[in-house]
């Protein structure tokens, strides 16, 4: 049993000053039989503490039904295992570039408010979730040392008397180690984002004098941390790769522990946005009120561990500056996870279109007055199918969807007319029906929590069209099998729908998932879902962790919402004769076994920005 607590200029352990240096680690965002590695590679970074945050959304997919909130306890067991301390960001709101910023798309009232309806919903997830971290704080024997009040609520709202309840919950329901909040430093956002009485932390990733003294201004004594240090970026979907210099993030590292203050790095190792947990945010500036700007699936971050848990060039310079504030040598870094022993090729044999996956295992299909949105649909992740009809007689004028979020592929009496991303036109007289698919949802900025499908009706010229009929597709609904789906032979024409098929491994270990010449959509392996592939880049490849293949044949399902890539001819009819159709192949390659320095990366765009801050 230990005590922590804040002390006028350090953090006390058992009465003694310690400086703690963290690294951002998400236990959602790595496959749990790779915690251990990941957390031993922190250790030998330097470090002696991992933060993570805890995504409400993930664990409650539906009003009441919660999944697996025990997953943050047992990661909590395996950082102290390692030899970590550990910082708990449960929110409920926690933006980490997560769909909707972790908050649950089904919450009612006025979220992040002292609104009651929605402080009653987070008073009841918090008691489900809460136990997950009490019984695990520092004086029980755990690891917990301090738990986050909110997050960067100074760049969202003012609402003191909200804050004040959640800081007030969280005590109520047994945390007794430290509260923090954390805001960027500048005087608007730790005005509104701090509490009386409540550590205050800033998040940024360059100027630590400049940022310190801000919050210097706002708390004249308690000790100083960065909370969360920007050592690299997210990409999104259709832009440039983002990179950090090593040297360069070094240097502003050092500036922090040169403060004297302790730090957080965020992130140490990013990880992947598994499953369509992505989100996205708003360009526009500082109001990000603008075009939509989705983000990637891999959550690599260019941190100093990469997406495959391997060190780069970043990692040895963050070692070389951290070791001189270790108490003892620093650990070398486990041994590497294990990759695919042989490039192997998924043949994919079956295929269903999407009208048959929505027949089987999509919601119910009705008839609606004005086009529901994803929400009044119970979609958190996937897709809608719209159907209108143009009553005649009338003139050819082009249709047109108000407030569409955020992509949909258009097809008139049956022929496809084309991709239509917000507020585009259509043209089109008859029978519409529109695949809608969201691309993630806001999680930052004033347009968070904005509904997905057709927001704002349809219309043809200046007249809104009635009797929408409309039918949902969860991504989750195909987790783990999809037996209920009527596969049929694979047409060679590249057409949208569920493709079925497998893949010999020899040698189960970390890979990259490769599917030249396909378009848009979402992979599983053995009913686990890798995420969303889009050859808009920069992302060329979807990461496969070691523990999801298996020796021998593994089941692949891919889910193409726009054009699949190119037939080849099978083995046996190599020949390719006449009215043969072939298989559709995508490519499972290994990743690049490669030394520390350089990194081998994985594959993306040539097109890169650099990010200092």
């Amino acid at each position: 049993m230990s005590e922590f607590a804040v002390g006028d200029t350090d953090f006390l352990l058992d009465g003694r000053p310690v400086r703690l240096l963290s690294g951002a680690l998400h236990y959602f965002r790595v496959h749990e039989e790779q915690w251990a590695h990941r957390l031993g590679m922190l250790r030998a970074l330097g470090l002696n503490c991992v933060e993570t945050y805890v995504p409400w959304n993930l664990h409650e997919p539906r009003p009441g039904e919660v999944r697996d909130v025990a997953a943050l306890g047992r990661f909590l067991d395996a950082a102290r295992a390692a030899g970590l301390w550990a910082i708990v960001r449960p929110g409920p709101y926690i933006c980490a570039e997560w769909d909707n910023g972790g908050l649950p798309y089904w919450l009612t009232g006025r979220p992040r408010t002292r609104d009651a309806e929605y402080r009653g919903q987070v008073e009841r997830w918090f008691r489900v979730l809460l136990p997950e971290i009490v019984s695990r704080q520092v004086d029980r024997g755990g690891p917990v040392l301090m738990v986050q009040v909110e997050n960067e609520y100074g760049s969202y709202g003012s609402d003191g008397v909200y804050l004040g309840w959640l800081a007030e919950l969280l005590r109520a329901e047994g945390v007794r180690v430290p509260l923090f909040t954390s805001d960027g430093p500048e005087d608007h956002m730790l005005t509104g984002g701090s509490v009386p009485g409540v550590l205050v932390t800033a998040n940024f990733g360059s100027g630590a004098r400049e940022a310190f003294a801000v919050v210097r201004r706002h708390r004249p004594v308690g000790p100083l941390m960065c909370m969360e240090f920007w050592c690299g970026w997210f990409d999104h979907w259709g832009a440039g790769h983002v990179v950090r210099d090593p040297a360069d993030a070094a240097r502003e590292l050092r500036e922090i522990l040169e403060c004297g203050a302790s730090v957080n790095l965020y992130m140490a190792h990013g990880g992947t946005n598994f499953a369509g947990w992505a989100g996205a945010t708003r360009g526009g500036g500082a109001l990000h009120d603008g075009p939509l700007e989705p983000d990637v699936t891999s959550y690599d971050y260019d941190a100093p561990i990469d997406e495959l848990g391997r060190p780069t060039e970043k990692f040895w310079r963050f070692r070389e500056v951290l070791a001189a504030y270790a108490e003892g040598p620093l650990p070398d870094p486990p041994p590497a996870p294990a990759r695919l022993g042989v490039s192997a090729t998924v043949g994919l044999r079956g295929w269903a279109s999407a009208d048959a996956v929505l027949e089987a295992v999509g919601g119910v299909g009705a008839e609606y007055a004005v086009p529901p949105t994803f929400e009044e649909l119970g979609v958190d992740r996937g897709l809608v199918k719209y159907e209108v009809s143009v009553p005649g007689p009338r003139q050819p004028y082009p249709l047109s969807v108000r407030g569409l979020r955020d992509l949909a592929v258009v097809y008139v009496d049956g022929v496809r007319a084309g991709v239509l991303t917000e507020d585009e036109p259509v043209a089109g007289h008859a029978r519409v029906e529109l695949w809608v698919e969201s691309l993630g949802r806001v999680n930052y900025g004033p347009r968070s929590g904005e509904s997905k499908g057709i927001t704002g009706g349809v219309l043809h010229e200046r007249q809104y069209l009635h009797g929408v009929r409309a039918r949902g597709l969860r991504l989750d609904a195909l987790d783990g099998e999809v037996g209920r789906v009527p596969f049929g032979e694979v047409p060679g024409d590249g057409s949208p729908g569920l493709y079925r098929g497998t893949v010999e491994v020899s040698g189960a270990g970390d890979a990259f998932l490769e599917l030249p010449g396909w378009t848009r959509g979402f992979v599983w392996i053995n009913g686990f879902n890798l995420g969303r592939y889009w050859s808009v880049g920069p992302q060329r490849s979807l990461y496969v962790p070691g523990p999801v293949l298996r020796e021998g044949v593994n089941d692949v399902w891919v889910l193409e919402f726009e054009t699949a890539g190119r037939a080849v001819p099978d083995a046996a009819n190599a020949s390719g004769a006449p009215g043969e159709r072939g298989e559709m192949s995508a490519v499972l390659s290994p990743p690049v076994l490669r030394r520390p320095d350089p990194a081998s990366p994985a594959p993306r765009a040539a097109r890169t920005r650099e990010v200092n801050s």
